[in-house]
């Protein structure tokens, strides 16, 4: 098979925003008296803003109103905007400059996949956004993964088959996307954790894309 797109998750795959977002919803909390912890937030990992505010008020059993739950999803996301705002090119992650670099001399094309809405703000802050030939967000999807809407949409953006698309992320609900999505999977992070994927690594760091295509 002739690959021809690769497809990236954001959050957890180019740069670490987990521990922003983290913040954000702990901020929001206080709403309510609750405190969400470590273990918690990674069951947040790829989920949308709304999943992710109601798995939040599941736990601290709060009954929100719709209107309630409307205002906190803006503050919750003034709060995300205020504390990346910062960001800056170091905070990619270690390999990625150099994979995407690979990747583009084997004449990939490049897509976004992910479900952040502020998925423009961070690629810009952190000079990434000139690798990129589409972006896919929570801006233009109305399905969270593990459904594959975001995939889909990549890949028919770029004009390639899901088959001819190369899926890389760090949550297994991205990895199912791919799969359900008819694409190979490569996942970021621990194998046991990811064991659905076509191949796992650890990091970005020496990883060979013309080897790591292989399947």
């Amino acid at each position: 098979m002739t690959y021809k797109a690769c497809l990236f998750d954001l959050d957890g795959v180019l740069v670490d925003t987990a521990i922003y977002h983290f913040q954000a919803w702990k901020m929001l909390g206080e709403n309510f008296n609750y405190q969400l912890t470590e273990e918690q937030n990674e069951q947040l990992k790829g989920v949308s803003r709304v999943e992710s505010l109601n798995r939040i008020l599941d736990w601290a059993n709060y009954s929100a109103t719709s209107d309630q739950k409307e205002a906190w999803l803006i503050e919750k996301n003034e709060n995300y905007l205020q504390l990346i705002s910062n960001m800056n090119p170091a905070e990619i992650l270690p390999g990625v400059l150099d994979f995407l670099g690979q990747i583009k001399e084997l004449g990939y094309k490049i897509a976004l996949g992910s479900a952040s809405k502020n998925s423009e703000v961070i690629l810009t802050k952190t000079g990434l956004l000139p690798w990129f030939d589409l972006i896919i967000d929570g801006n233009k999807v109305t399905k969270s993964k593990p459904d594959p809407e975001v995939f889909l949409k990549g890949a028919e953006g770029l004009g390639f088959t899901p088959a001819e698309c190369i899926v890389f992320e760090d949550a297994q609900a991205g990895v199912e996307a791919a799969k359900k999505g008819g694409m190979k999977a490569i996942g970021i992070g621990e194998a046991d954790v990811l064991s659905e994927a076509d191949k796992v690594i650890p990091t970005f760091i020496g990883a060979k894309a013309s080897e790591l295509f292989k399947f």
